[in-house]
């Protein structure tokens, strides 16, 4: 049946690849992301929030990927994730935020309201308090304060993700990109007062895939 997965299988897997990331998780958050990917998998049959149908490997593909970025986020107070579609990697690390870093607030933006409504529930019914949720297109978003980490994942190229996100980052802040082969050619294209600050290779349990996180800051700021 859509949306039901074994919850002791897949939770030795989430722990195993937790494990391998040396991301310490307790039992909370670990049960917080099986309710949050058996959400993903009941809405993903009727929304198509996601191309991923199998389970295993949606666990693999979004939510152990989006655990291997985790830690980039350290010390971050005000994050907007930029197009979150299915809440990748917002709701993830909304869930690890909450007790890893308690200060943290998680803002979540996406132009598709049935993802929107998608997010809106995983934060009601996983209890998040540390999370927002807007419908909105980023470039027109206007925030009462300025973020000190921007993300995305598969959102779109780095220069569009400056262009139309940038001026929602406060001064010294970082736009860290989730980003599968290096992508050298977009990094060369970044526009004018924006420069890579560093290019860190990922490797995510169980994927044999390319991963790197691109973190981006404002020329005179790097």
């Amino acid at each position: 049946m859509a949306g039901t997965i074994d919850r002791a299988e897949f939770g030795a897997l989430l722990a195993q690849g937790a494990e391998a990331l040396k991301l310490k998780l307790s039992d909370s958050q670990l049960e917080k992301l099986l309710d949050y990917l058996t959400l993903l998998l009941k809405w993903n049959a009727v929304y198509n929030l996601t191309a991923v149908r199998d389970p295993k490997q949606m666990l693999t593909q979004h939510l152990l990927d989006a655990m291997a970025a985790m830690t980039a986020f350290r010390g971050a107070k005000q994050v907007l994730d930029v197009g979150s579609g299915g809440g990748l990697p917002g709701m993830v690390l909304a869930i690890w935020a909450a007790e890893a870093e308690p200060q943290m607030v998680v803002h979540m933006i996406d132009t598709v309201h049935k993802k929107t409504a998608f997010l809106t529930q995983v934060k009601a019914e996983l209890g998040l308090t540390n999370t927002l949720i807007h419908t909105d297109r980023v470039e027109k978003f206007k925030s009462q304060r300025l973020f000190d980490v921007i993300t995305s994942r598969a959102f779109a190229e780095l220069t569009d993700f400056v262009n139309w996100s940038g001026h929602l980052l406060q001064e010294g802040g970082c736009m860290i990109a989730l980003k599968g082969q290096a992508p050298v050619e977009e990094i060369a294209r970044l526009p004018v007062g924006w420069v890579m600050q560093k290019l860190e290779p990922l490797i995510v349990p169980g994927m044999d895939a390319s991963r790197h996180l691109v973190f981006i800051q404002r020329q005179a700021e790097a």
